[in-house]
């Protein structure tokens, strides 16, 4: 069991969502130590990307800004680096394929399960279409976190929520 499946064990969690670098590297951190001191069980943030069009307008902008305090994958994991030197409170990075194959996919893998990072959420990288990839997720010790969506059929859902590790 890793951090991630430890902290989620005992019931109800508290899991934040902050976008990594809105609006400054600094108050993103000051804001992620916020919700550790506040009872956040589990970080999730996320990795800034141009076309988040998965996501709604908060998010889109937050992203936006982001991008615009000179966000980029290797700089989030730095900033992963710092929050461990904080806490040990669970990392899962929310993100788009993109930005994960644009640093290399093998190379992003290593250096997130090197930086601390738990799980990793991928929005657009359905596990049916990219097997290899979240093998290669689960093969550094990270979770591979998987999305169940209001209109996903019975059948789906058991194949995702059986291949998924951390939750759904």
């Amino acid at each position: 069991m890793n951090r991630l499946e430890g902290a989620l064990s005992a019931g109800g969690a508290l899991v934040p969502y902050l976008t990594a670098f809105d609006p400054s590297p600094g108050a993103f951190l000051e804001a992620a130590l916020g919700c550790v001191d506040g009872g956040a069980s589990v970080l999730e943030v996320g990795v800034p990307f141009s076309d988040p069009v998965a996501d709604g307008p908060a998010i889109q902008a937050a992203h936006a800004r982001a991008l615009a305090a000179g966000a980029s994958a290797p700089g989030v994991l730095d900033l992963v680096r710092s929050l461990r030197r904080e806490t040990d409170v669970p990392v899962v990075l929310f993100s788009y394929v993109n930005p994960v194959l644009a640093a290399g996919a093998d190379r992003f893998l290593g250096a997130a399960a090197d930086a601390g990072v738990d799980g990793l959420l991928v929005l657009d990288c359905p596990p049916e279409e990219e097997p290899a990839f979240h093998d290669a997720v689960r093969a550094r010790g990270l979770c591979s976190i998987l999305l169940v969506g209001p209109t996903t059929s019975e059948a789906r859902t058991t194949s995702l929520a059986s291949a998924a590790e951390g939750f759904v």
